[in-house]
């Protein structure tokens, strides 16, 4: 099983720790960082599917939210474009589920913390009429080239800020906190896919 991780900046690296095999097959676990943002995100997954193939694509980040607190985890199979939201009237798409080719293919049918994403081209800074869990930059675009490859994706976020509240300083402050408890999660699911 190929296992591709993706992340947007270095500070969000984690290590996915699986054991040698999951079930009869070996585990091969790929890291990619996207860079900041849809574009970037969705060009550099393509051409990483392109040239991997893998059998699952595991975003793994920070994010921000309205709602909950600094420290919660989601795991995100739901993801809301908020940048074509506001075109819904010319009938644009804007919402992905992810759920239903992870259930196909039986993977990460365990991870609890159900949240949605709400993804946008701007790190937002204040308090606006947000639908979703928690915000981010990247994970929408990645669930649409998933979507489009047949590839199974999953997004798991940490929060690292509550926005309106000095978000990008919190955000830079929490990193080291959101790889450790990343890791953690991680490292609590066993190594079961």
């Amino acid at each position: 099983m190929r296992i591709l991780v993706t992340y947007a900046v270095q500070g969000e690296f984690t290590e996915l720790k699986f054991p040698g095999l999951i079930g009869e097959e070996e585990v091969q676990i790929g890291y990619l960082r996207t860079g900041v943002g849809k574009v970037k995100s969705a060009f550099y997954l393509t051409e990483a599917i392109n040239h991997a193939q893998p059998d699952l694509v595991v975003n793994a980040g920070t994010a921000g939210t309205v709602s909950h607190r600094v420290g919660d985890i989601f795991v995100c199979r739901h993801f809301i474009d908020r940048d074509m939201q506001k075109l819904t009237d010319l009938g644009m798409e804007y919402e992905i589920d992810s759920a239903g080719l992870l259930v196909e293919k039986g993977y990460c049918l365990h991870w609890q913390g159900e949240g949605i994403c709400n993804t946008g081209d701007t790190f937002l800074t204040e308090l606006l009429d947000v639908q979703g869990d928690v915000v981010d930059m990247e994970a929408y675009a990645q669930a649409m080239v998933c979507r489009a490859k047949k590839v199974p994706f999953i997004s798991v976020k940490y929060v690292t800020d509550i926005i309106g509240q000095n978000s990008v300083k919190h955000w830079e402050d929490k990193l080291a906190d959101a790889r450790r408890g990343l890791g953690e999660f991680f490292e609590r699911l066993g190594g079961a896919v």
